[in-house]
């Protein structure tokens, strides 16, 4: 068993390479091999999203509070809201993020394949925001 305490895996900033806005990455559960799941409470202020990516075995998102936005390559921009639960399929292009007025918070899960969890690519353009 091991108890990883609040407060003792430090908040970092969302690289600027992979996200538009303000965001924090707080973690909260690394795999332990054979394990390959990580989680991440990820916080994004309003207006705030990540580039365009994919998860080599998919990801799931739970939102916990505020209100955000998601896209799949090619679908409409949907609403999220605390409690729903969003799926994105393996190598399914995607984007997730705040609204434009409101903050919002999702905790992140998603598996490494071969070290890698995540690709990511060009950043979401504000047209594309907006939709």
């Amino acid at each position: 068993m091991e108890i990883t305490r609040v407060g003792s895996q430090p908040s970092a900033k969302g690289p600027t390479d992979w996200f538009t806005g303000t965001v924090r990455i707080d973690p909260l559960a690394q795999p332990h091999p054979p394990a390959r799941a990580a989680a991440a409470s990820v916080t994004f202020e309003p207006g705030a999203r990540t580039a365009w990516h994919t998860h080599p075995l998919g990801q799931t998102l739970i939102v916990t509070t505020g209100c955000g936005r998601v896209q799949r390559d090619g679908g409409p921009i949907e609403e999220i809201r605390p409690g729903d639960v969003v799926w994105f399929a393996p190598g399914e292009k995607h984007w997730h993020g705040a609204s434009p007025t409101m903050a919002m918070t999702h905790i992140a899960i998603q598996e490494q394949l071969d070290g890698r969890a995540v690709d990511w690519m060009e950043k979401v353009t504000d047209e594309q925001y907006g939709g």
